[in-house]
């Protein structure tokens, strides 16, 4: 799919401008690991890195390890620095907001073991290590979603993996992918039969990527590609992606034209390309 929303790990704008403004008292720092200037923003100390290109302006890049700064090789530091802190209150607001998506980020880490959940078609899901489960052709079993209680939360299902307690996190980590992307597999293929025939298109193919911010592709000859990720999410949020990318076989571009096709299948479509922005994924490590 051709990118339709920034990638949600960072932030870019391109500027060059000239007027200095002084600066207050230094209240809380934000530090790029490879970052060699220092520079105060709105009472906030900003350590960027600087790279020098054979762009013609400087372009400002904000993501989760903090302000990178590419400039060309003719504009000095003093320049620089003027051009950032015209703009930073917009630096400044993204910081804040790639410091917090880091944040988590490193909550959404997965430790691997007997008990862990993970969402799976936007519910969760919990590991059991059973060695009994690999009796079964997939060495996987998810047991029927149980009813909540009057005004409860939806109880977590279980998926029976087929290893042993003794099992380690890589072991468990990969039957737990395995059985996600045979998931994905399933899943895909049917909805894009679905909207396949609202949108009266054919598609030759669809196949799995492990793209994280790249949802998914479509090719002129019909072939799809979709992220194995999007199995996390509730299928309205699939069901978007994959018309999406559908809607590409009668309009290869971005243009209204496109955007009706997409509306005529997922009218509120706007809504749910939301989650696929803010939402953070576990992260498989």
């Amino acid at each position: 799919m051709a990118r339709t929303t920034p990638r949600p790990e960072s932030a870019q704008m391109s500027l060059f401008g000239s007027a200095a403004t002084e600066e207050p008292a230094v209240t809380s720092a934000f530090l790029h690991p490879h970052g060699a200037h220092l520079i105060e923003l709105g009472g906030h100390s900003v350590g960027y890195a600087l790279r020098r290109s054979r762009r013609r302006s400087i372009g400002f890049v904000v993501g989760v390890d903090g302000l990178a700064v590419n400039a060309p090789a003719w504009v000095g530091v003093r320049d620089i620095e003027t051009a950032l802190r015209q703009k930073s209150s917009w630096i400044l607001v993204k910081l804040r907001e790639q410091r917090e998506r880091g944040r988590r980020l490193q909550s959404a880490r997965i430790e691997w073991r007997d008990g862990v959940t993970l969402p799976f078609l936007g519910q969760p899901v919990m590991v059991v290590l059973d060695s009994r489960a690999g009796i079964t052709a997939s060495g996987a079993v998810l047991d029927a979603a149980e009813e909540p209680a009057p005004g409860g939360e939806p109880a977590a299902r279980k998926l029976h993996i087929g290893l042993p307690a003794t099992a380690s996190p890589e072991q468990i980590r990969d039957a737990v992918q395995g059985w996600l992307q045979r998931q994905a597999r399933r899943v895909f293929a049917e909805r894009c039969d679905h909207y396949a025939a609202q949108l009266g298109v054919q598609y030759k193919r669809v196949s799995l990527s492990s793209a994280q911010t790249r949802w998914g592709s479509a090719s002129a000859d019909g072939s799809i590609r979709l992220s194995w990720r999007l199995i996390h999410f509730g299928l309205t949020t699939i069901d978007y992606v994959v018309a999406h990318e559908l809607a590409h076989l009668r309009e290869m571009n971005h243009s209204p034209r496109f955007w009706d096709v997409v509306r005529s299948v997922v009218p509120d479509y706007e809504t749910t390309r939301q989650a696929l922005k803010t939402d953070v994924l576990p992260v498989f490590n």
